[in-house]
């Protein structure tokens, strides 16, 4: 097979093309604008061959796109590519507008255009919004985003839904609860908690700390895209669980646990904008159409994430500098400290 991968240099993405070049004999084609949260070191060790291509190029570009897709002829898209900081998309909302949405559209015209055989969306778990206990969004749950980022995401998965009904293009979606493991940039929680506890800085907890979310290991992820890559149905959506919820606090409390630091190191700051208070879902369509399962359980997920970071202190250390600071600062630094 001949796959394109948008956003393959990014935390999810490049887990997916290091798996496929790991296990797969495919010709794997990387579209990757390298944004801020796009390294090509997170891609390090991938073999220059016939079997792998890198294009600088951003998705919104349609005539990039365009003839990228028509030269290459891909046997699927899988499309991760997006702006994905609820944060970020809450400091400046145009980029994920952007990106999330027209970036998705000029994709989907292109796969029209050139008769793609398989398109798979990758979206999220936040554009179902905040669920009360016990529920679990099934992939036919109202749609009730929150944040710009959420939103775009649910503009982008309908959009993608309406190009299957409307044209009979074969898309797929998939919605996945949060992640975590190596080479995620560090203004997500786990990392940002990991890098900060590591260097003895204060760890940020918005609020009281008690909003909760499903947490699922990057590979497991991948392996559920890879799944419905090849045994989804088509105009279907797949929820990707890892079936582990835990309220952010105990996140927070077992990675200093992990690195024997002291809970003083926790601060509490004034929580975000819109901050959803639960996610959940359900992944029994996906457990029940194809052999997946996830594999990596969350205390050892978390256990190797953190000893991953704790042997790739320079990769952490080129992330944490310019840019970086300069989000940091302009996020948490008029928040304020409480509790």
């Amino acid at each position: 097979m001949n796959i394109l991968v948008t956003g393959g240099a990014g935390f999810i993405g490049s887990g997916f093309v290091r798996m496929l070049a790991a296990e797969t004999d495919w010709r794997i084609v990387n579209l990757d604008k390298l944004t801020y949260a796009g390294n090509l070191e997170n891609l390090v060790g991938i073999p220059e061959s016939p079997r792998y291509r890198f294009v600088h190029g951003d998705i919104c570009d349609e005539a990039l796109v365009l003839d990228l897709v028509g030269e290459e002829k891909p046997d699927a898209i899988v499309h991760f590519a997006a702006e994905s900081h609820v944060d970020r998309s809450i400091l400046s909302p145009e980029p994920v507008i952007r990106t999330n949405l027209n970036g998705t559209f000029v994709l989907l015209e292109a796969a029209r255009r050139w008769r793609t055989p398989r398109f798979v969306h990758v979206s999220t778990d936040e554009v179902y919004g905040s669920l009360a206990a016990p529920r679990e969004a099934t992939e036919d749950f109202p749609l009730n985003p929150s944040s710009p980022y959420s939103a775009a995401k649910a503009g982008s998965d309908l959009l993608a839904r309406s190009y299957f009904v409307t044209f009979k293009l074969p898309v797929l979606i998939t919605r996945a609860s949060n992640n975590y493991g190596p080479y995620q940039f560090p203004e997500k929680l786990i990392p940002l908690m990991i890098t900060n506890a590591m260097e003895d800085k204060p760890l940020p907890v918005y609020g009281d700390g008690l909003q909760v979310r499903d947490w699922l290991h990057v590979e497991d992820h991948c392996r559920g895209i890879l799944a419905v890559l090849r045994e989804g149905r088509e105009g279907e959506i797949y929820n990707i669980g890892g079936s582990r919820s835990l309220p952010n606090l105990e996140v927070v409390r077992r990675v200093l646990e992990l690195t024997a630091k002291p809970d003083t190191l926790i601060q509490y700051v004034t929580d975000r904008p819109g901050h959803d208070r639960r996610y959940a879902l359900s992944s029994e369509k996906i457990m029940r159409e194809t052999a997946w399962r996830p594999r990596i359980d969350f205390e050892t997920g978390l256990a190797r994430t953190i000893e991953w970071y704790g042997a790739n202190t320079p990769w952490v250390a080129h992330l944490r500098s310019g840019e970086y600071l300069t989000y940091y600062e302009r996020n948490y630094g008029g928040r304020g400290v409480h509790g």
